[in-house]
């Protein structure tokens, strides 16, 4: 039966809130947005029709994830539904059981979609069972140092630890010889145990130098499931992206259709409904391996959107509410190249370290094929309360070259003072010579960088210039 939603609680912050508050009230919903303690000025309630004050509530667990305070919110404001945008509840089987006890629409896919894929080792078992590829590796998780030395031994090294539950690059070690298999197992169960409360770890074979290469699904009520093609994430450290495009320069149509049909397969196999993301590693022989699939809205949506022209945000609303999908696997095109690189407030001369202060000055010259995703303002206050991810531009060409060089372009016009970014290390990507012939992996920026900060010659001068502009006002 359908439900139309006329009201959503956003469950998040930053730039996440206002994106899926634009689409929503564009839908003609009603948005709330929750306003707490830590940031009560914050940029994204500007863009809700109603704020819920968390601000008056002691409480020793953070606001986005104190999943009792959330429900309440939710029937005392008689709101429909409820959008966890991305981290935070987004993939907490837990709270998505608990919305359905308590009549709340969940932006999302089921409780037990949610347990089954956030659970690497269930993951693998339902992909193994449905024919998609994976690496050599346990067929469950490592009991104790002796199961991963005898497992490591059958495998051959190099191998990779990685936490059962959760994602993000947490938990995950690799492991290149017996001598440290102790050393990394102790480590990664600590890890994940931290991050997930869960310290259960598997083993994989560690493939060098892939790429990471993820494909989004869109599934409904009604036994639809399609995939708007791929996402390249290859370029991250320490398992965290950084700059991501569509689609990739590595898969033509065949692959492409390989690698589609078993992201599908896996959303089958776990009965998925919603917007959800298949990771794949792709290695230099052009073979890929299923990673996880996250059960949520991914931070690089942006650019699956511009080269295909499908609101996700929208689409997971829809979804949720019951409608089918209009759009058929072979409606689907992907037209032009899209990038997007994650302006985050980091040192990158000290080693990616955050950056804490005030943001000062915003400056940007936004054109037709530019999107600016931000979460911040001019006086808004960095903190280490919050992930250090201040905003995301995402720049589209008619070609991957064309695509790269608007990028470059509008990252030369961009102009955060006040904090250090991301920016020049954005410049110092697009600007490879290997980049820029998408001859990329995920070990790129420690094989092939060798300097990881940019800057153009004039770019002196047009900071002076906006430091005497300012000095002058």
């Amino acid at each position: 039966m359908k439900k139309k939603i006329e009201s959503i609680l956003i469950a998040n912050r930053g730039e996440i809130a206002i994106r899926i508050s634009v689409s929503a009230k564009k839908m003609g919903i009603k948005t709330f947005g929750i306003k707490t303690s830590k940031e009560p000025s914050a940029y994204y309630l500007q863009f809700v029709d109603e704020i819920v004050d968390f601000t008056e509530i002691l409480s020793d667990i953070p606001e986005f994830l104190d999943i009792d305070r959330i429900i309440y919110a939710i029937k005392e404001y008689n709101i429909d539904a409820v959008h966890p945008g991305y981290g935070y509840l987004a993939e907490n089987p837990y709270f998505a059981q608990k919305c359905n006890e308590e009549g709340i629409i969940f932006i999302g896919p089921s409780p037990d979609s949610i347990y089954k894929l956030g659970n690497k080792t269930i993951a693998k078992q339902l992909a193994s069972r449905h024919n998609v590829p994976l690496l050599e590796g346990s067929n469950g998780n490592i009991r104790n140092v002796k199961h991963a030395k005898q497992l490591a031994k059958t495998i051959g090294y190099p191998v990779i630890l990685k936490a059962a539950s959760g994602g993000g690059g947490r938990g995950m070690r690799i492991v290149e010889k017996e001598a440290d298999i102790e050393k990394m197992f102790r480590m990664a169960q600590n890890e994940a145990e931290k991050a997930f409360a869960d310290r259960s770890v598997f083993m994989e074979k560690y493939v060098r130098n892939p790429r990471h290469i993820e494909f989004q699904i869109l599934a409904d009520h009604h036994g639809n499931i399609i995939h708007l093609g791929e996402r390249e994430c290859s370029i991250q450290r320490k398992h965290q992206k950084l700059i991501e495009e569509s689609p990739s320069f590595a898969l033509n149509e065949e692959l492409r259709s390989k690698m589609g049909e078993s992201a599908i397969n896996i959303a089958k196999a776990s009965n998925y409904k919603n917007a959800g993301t298949v990771e794949f590693l792709l290695d230099e022989l052009g073979d890929f391996y299923f990673m996880e699939m996250n059960t949520r809205i991914q931070v690089e949506h942006p650019v699956t959107e511009m080269v295909t022209g499908y609101d996700l945000i929208e689409w997971q609303i829809r979804i949720a509410q019951n409608e089918e999908l209009s759009i058929k696997q072979e409606d689907v095109s992907l037209k032009g190249w899209a990038i997007e690189c994650r302006i985050n407030a980091e040192d990158v001369q000290s080693g990616f370290t955050p950056y804490l202060g005030t943001v000062e000055k915003i400056h940007l010259s936004k054109g037709k094929n530019v999107r600016f995703d931000t979460g911040i303002t001019e006086g808004s206050n960095v903190t280490a309360s919050f992930d250090s991810m201040l905003a995301k531009l995402i720049c589209y060409g008619d070609t991957r070259e064309k695509a790269i060089s608007n990028t470059l372009a509008t990252l030369n016009k961009l102009q955060i003072q006040g904090i250090k970014t991301t920016i020049p290390f954005c410049k110092a990507v697009l600007n490879h010579p290997k980049f820029k012939k998408g001859d990329i992996s995920t070990s790129f920026i420690e094989k092939d960088m060798e300097q990881l900060h940019y800057q153009e010659e004039d770019e002196v001068m047009i900071a002076a210039f906006w430091a005497a502009l300012n000095h002058s006002i």
